[in-house]
């Protein structure tokens, strides 16, 4: 069982920064690729970055250059640092994990956080 906890969501202008923070337990016998979605009200699910076992990273177009996905592994805290945040970032963000070495949809990933809401204001 993983268990996820996501923190760091807020409002904020455009142009500003935010770090998301999620707390990842239990990953003591196998590696865990993890990943970073979001959802606005009435829209799918989205991919907003990957961080696979083997330490790569792929991130959705719409924010690329401006997020980036990490991990301390000491801690066992997966981050998302935000910056040139947009309007169109607003969503709610969640974090996920999988035992799984290439999951690349939403439905790829077993466990999730509950979510941490992000707004951006023009």
């Amino acid at each position: 069982q993983v268990h996820l906890a996501e923190s760091g969501g807020g409002s904020v202008q455009a142009g500003g920064s935010l770090r998301l923070s999620c707390v990842v337990s239990r990953t003591t016998y196998a590696s865990l690729c993890m990943g970073w979605f979001r959802q606005a009200p009435g829209k799918e699910r989205e991919g907003v970055a990957l961080l696979y076992k083997d330490g790569s990273t792929t991130y959705a177009d719409s924010v690329k250059g401006r997020f980036t996905i990490s991990k301390d592994n000491a801690k066992n805290i997966l981050y998302l640092q935000m910056n040139s945040l947009k309007p169109e970032d607003t969503a709610m963000y969640y974090c996920a994990a999988d035992f799984a070495r290439y999951p690349a949809a939403a439905g790829d990933f077993a466990y999730w956080g509950q979510g941490t809401q992000v707004t951006v204001s023009s």
